[in-house]
């Protein structure tokens, strides 16, 4: 059991073992996480919010409070420091570093944790984001294994990938060990890099090592998908970690804290959170929203044995803001310059290209993909499948009768109004560099079980929930949800799905069963999930990769597959009845 413990403005955290006043080291930690390749502005109505050159600006300035005051500082990211997307997309299509490292590397860090989305590009993309910092500095996991990689095991050899790292801080060293969720393989693309499922085995070696060497002031960087569970592992199996700095999209924030518009009601608990348990002392707990809105700032007070004895009223999360807003600061201009620039200059050339006119408003919203059909599922599914019909012969391929596309995949999370259509809007929809591909001659008792997997987790808001064309899915929510078990085979049958129909009137599954035939099912997708990504059951059944790119596919079939008109009748708000649930 763990326990939350509400912090007062400053705190004692330990009592002093005399009266003497006790030796104390002060050390600023300025921390974020999810960077998410958001460098221009937090959004759109929130320009005058975020941005990393604002938030390089805001960096210095804090830096220059802690050497006015003659203490200590050290800056780190908890991970997932890009993400695809247009603003990505302007570093794939160069050669040079990724502009996002660019900035990373003006801003300067002392540690960055890896991160799922780290791996979004495969290994090579995570390797020449490393490889872009001209100023190295160590990216941490404890339970990965890079070595069968060559790019990242060169990076680890180099110490530019380690377990964990001493810092020296005016004459004090603190240790800072990463960790990245066991569930990497079915989120992301991480090839061949293995990760271990015994996160906490992991950390606690590097800790013991950490504390072998007399170094008793520890920081955790962790990256297990959800706070709760970063704070159950750290509270229930580790021993030592002093301060937890959590890579999420959970805002902490205290009363009074100047937020950013909008976000008032989405603070998830006071900044910092205390935690204790049942194997380790009370610890810290930190993280912030992530996109450059802002930067996380604890301040606290060690003593010599590493114990936290107070936490300075000054922590909490500093906004990043321009404009004439009171607490606005203007562009660092090299990260402007540098890192900023090109990006936008990328961007506003995608929004420059008109690939189409929408007659209804494009729902993509991320909670809507993930949970039920949208219209933007439906366009995306049925590009999907029109690209891999018209290629399927020139590649020796089955033409398929059905596709799948993951929610997970689905990425502009937000209503695309009606009207003219742009390359930029593509890229938001489809940002990742996924390629059509088809995956062969699935029989209909495994078509089910892919089905029951895409909506297994729909509870937790899971990427694998399917938008899909060619057939239609009538799924029970208060059905059993499937269980995997080791290489995806069916632990728990499942028994959501309900019936499965291809547009032909072929009937796969009904009140719950497959029909019994020889009905084999060619299905276009994407790679990623043809590889087993989102733990899709393929389990190594052949499929041909089309050499296509699912952005390329929609603005293809856009442009000739509906003639530069997306049709509000064909693709109507609330989808077309693809996708139901019984009454």
């Amino acid at each position: 059991m763990f326990v939350f413990l509400v912090l007062a403005v400053s705190v004692l955290f330990t009592a002093a073992c005399n009266s003497d006043e006790p030796d104390t080291f002060r050390l600023t930690i300025l921390h974020h996480n999810n960077g998410n390749s958001q460098l221009i502005n937090a959004g759109p109505g929130l320009e005058n919010f975020g941005g990393v050159a604002r938030f390089a600006t805001v960096v210095d300035e804090l830096r220059q409070v802690v050497s006015d005051a003659g203490s200590s500082v050290i800056m780190v990211s908890a991970g997932d420091n890009s993400r695809a997307g247009p603003q990505f997309n302007a570093s794939l299509v160069q050669d040079g570093p990724f502009y996002d490292a660019i900035a990373m590397d003006l801003i300067g860090y002392d540690a960055i944790g890896i991160g799922n989305q780290d791996f979004d590009f495969d290994p090579d993309g995570l390797a020449r984001f490393i490889e872009s910092f001209e100023n190295p500095v160590p990216f941490l996991s404890s339970n990965l294994d890079v070595s069968r990689e060559p790019r990242l095991a060169a990076l680890a050899a180099a110490g530019r990938i380690a377990k964990s790292v001493v810092v020296d801080v005016d004459g004090e060293r603190i240790g800072i060990v990463g960790a990245s969720t066991p569930l990497l393989s079915i989120v992301s693309s991480p090839r061949n890099v293995s990760v271990s499922t015994d996160v906490a085995g992991a950390v606690q070696r590097e800790v013991d090592a950490l504390e072998a060497q007399g170094i008793n002031k520890i920081i955790m960087l962790s990256n297990l998908q959800s706070i709760e569970g970063n704070i159950s592992l750290v509270s229930s199996q580790l021993r030592g970690v002093d301060i937890l700095i959590v890579n999420g999209e959970d805002l902490l924030a205290n009363s009074g804290s100047l937020l950013i518009p909008g976000d008032e009601d989405q603070v998830f608990a006071d900044y910092p959170m205390m935690a204790t348990g049942d194997r380790t002392d009370d610890f810290l707990v930190v993280t912030t929203s992530g996109d450059y809105k802002y930067i996380g700032r604890l301040v606290v007070e060690f003593d010599d044995e590493g114990h936290i004895l107070v936490i300075d009223p000054s922590s909490g999360p500093v906004r990043i803001a321009g404009g004439d807003l009171p607490d606005g600061v203007s562009a660092n201009l090299q990260v402007q310059s540098r890192a900023v620039a090109p990006v936008e200059a990328y961007v506003d050339g995608l929004a420059m290209v008109q690939v189409g006119t929408t007659e209804a408003a494009l729902d993509g919203q991320r909670d809507l993909v993930r949970s039920q059909e949208t219209n933007v599922g439906n366009l995306m599914a049925d590009a999907l499948l029109w690209e891999a019909s018209r290629l399927a012969t020139s590649f020796g391929a089955p033409s398929p009768q059905v596709a799948i596309q993951n929610g997970g995949g689905i990425r502009n999370d937000n209503v695309i109004p009606a009207g003219p259509l742009t390359e930029l809007d593509t890229f938001s929809m489809a940002p990742f560099a996924s390629f059509v591909s088809i995956v062969s001659e699935i029989p209909a008792d495994q078509f089910k079980e892919v089905m029951e997997n895409s909506v297994s987790q729909v509870e937790n808001n899971s990427g694998r929930f399917a938008q899909i064309a060619g057939f239609t899915m009538v799924w029970d929510p208060a059905g059993t949800p499937q269980i995997l078990g080791v290489d995806d085979t069916v632990s728990v049958a499942g028994s959501r799905i309900r019936e499965l129909r291809l547009n032909d009137g072929t009937l796969l599954v009904t009140q719950g069963e497959v029909v019994p035939g020889e009905n084999l099912i060619n299905i276009a997708t994407l790679d990623f999930m043809a590889q087993g990504g989102d733990q899709t059951p393929y389990r190594g059944a052949p499929f041909i990769n089309l050499g296509v790119t699912y952005q390329q596919a929609l603005s293809n079939y856009i442009q000739e597959g509906l003639g530069g008109t997306i049709n509000g009748d064909d693709y109507p708000e609330g989808g077309q009845g693809r996708i139901t649930t019984p009454p």
